[in-house]
């Protein structure tokens, strides 16, 4: 194995949540040979002050002098802070691994992450290593890592070539208002409305750098390297977070422990229909399915919405 790729660490003023995410990653093998660069975002006003400082505390506790730290002053936003973040990172060292503050990983998270960074490393058409999966009844008996066509936010790692064809200006996102087939590809066959999410971003009114990864990525026909189990855990869904929040929501039920096991790592670099099936089951089923659908739906048509774009 290669040296280990950098460690790119997202923080803002979720303490608790960050000290677990470093308790994970302390227990991680390869930690201790790997660098780790820490992001924090500063404060929108006075009334996250005392988090934001009480977070950047417990990094430099945790990690002390083996780390590098970007603390910054003003309030850039999620998406500008993590885009900037991996373009710095990704520019010095050619990959990178990212994880936010409200994330626990597997005790093998980085060998699994590097190992599969190693492999594709070469392979044009894999864009990200992914360390989460979903709840796939399908996939908790496999052996071996599967490919899909589209992101995840959830821990994850990318190299400079890849990285290279984010495009955070979303060129030609405006074909998925018109071309249903399009549109339909883009949501996972009708499993979660990416679309929609993507339209709000472009009309500013959310804040997501990783729609438009994904966005980028689906453009170029790239794919993600997924494994079968997920090594990550999202603990930020809790309502301490932006994102996220929903009644029918169930995403974080689908991670109720992490494994720790190594996976295999194919050769062929090729999506598998069967496996994108079973995926969209589970995000359909982990989203609420019909009731978190039509929740969806009301919520979009109900909130005010810049339609300039739909014109």
């Amino acid at each position: 194995m290669r040296h280990f790729a950098p460690i790119v660490l997202f923080i803002y003023k979720r303490p608790a949540h960050l000290e677990a995410t470093l308790k994970s990653l302390l227990r991680c093998e390869g930690f201790a040979d790997s660098k780790v660069i820490v992001f924090a975002d500063g404060p929108k006003g006075q009334q996250d002050l005392i988090d934001v400082t009480a977070a950047r505390q417990i990094a430099q506790e945790q990690l002390g002098l083996r780390a590098e730290y970007c603390f910054y002053d003003t309030n850039r936003g999620l998406a500008a802070s993590i885009i900037n973040g991996i373009d710095n990172v990704i520019g010095r060292f050619g990959r990178a691994i990212i994880v936010e503050d409200d994330l626990e990983v597997a005790p093998n998270f980085l060998l699994y992450m590097n190992a599969a960074l190693d492999r594709y490393e070469e392979r044009a058409e894999v864009f990200q290593i992914a360390a989460h999966m979903f709840d796939a009844p399908e996939f908790r008996v496999r052996t071996s890592a599967l490919f899909l066509p589209f992101t995840t936010t959830w821990g994850w790692a990318t190299w400079r070539r890849a990285w290279d064809r984010f495009d955070p200006s979303a060129v030609g996102w405006e074909a998925l208002l018109s071309d249903r087939a399009l549109r339909t590809r883009f949501n996972l066959g009708g499993a979660y409305n990416y679309s929609a999410m993507l339209e709000r971003q472009m009309a500013g009114v959310e804040d997501s750098w990783g729609i438009r990864w994904y966005w980028s990525v689906f453009r170029s026909g790239g794919v993600a390297c997924f494994p079968p189990i997920s090594f990550v855990r999202n603990t930020g869904l809790d309502g301490s977070g932006t994102h996220g929040r929903g009644a029918f929501r169930h995403f974080r039920r689908s991670v109720d422990s992490l494994e720790n096991r190594m996976i295999g790592l194919p050769d062929a670099v090729s999506v598998d229909p069967g496996d994108v099936a079973a995926v969209r089951r589970a995000i359909w089923q982990d989203n609420g399915g019909w009731i978190g659908a039509s929740a969806d739906r009301m919520r979009y048509q109900f909130r005010q919405f810049p339609r300039r774009f739909t014109r």
